[in-house]
């Protein structure tokens, strides 16, 4: 995969409680991803950035919904997340990566 290619697969990590709570239970990390990428890509990219192996990867597209506001209708934009399931014993810390 090409090293520019690798930087606009993910997009961050996504926080939230049941991320945090999948981290723990699971040994899973939650990323926000490119509209366009695929499970194939993300496996490779977070290999190559955090040097650490990948058991699976599921990928989820999550909707936007439709929000009212004082100027009518609007539309929150789609997110895509994937859920990455590290190897035994890895782990990926957001605060020490830079």
């Amino acid at each position: 995969m090409i090293r520019e290619r690798l930087y606009k697969v993910l997009l961050g990590p996504h926080v939230s409680e049941k991320a945090t709570r999948i981290a723990e239970l699971n040994n899973q990390v939650t990323f926000k991803i490119a509209p366009d990428a695929t499970k194939a890509e993300v496996r490779q990219a977070v290999e190559a950035l955090f040097k650490v192996s990948v058991q699976a990867v599921q990928v989820v597209t999550i909707k936007g919904k439709t929000k009212r506001t004082a100027r009518g209708i609007g539309k929150k934009s789609a997110v895509r997340k994937a859920y990455v399931r590290l190897a035994e014993g890895q782990t990926i810390e957001f605060a020490d990566v830079e």
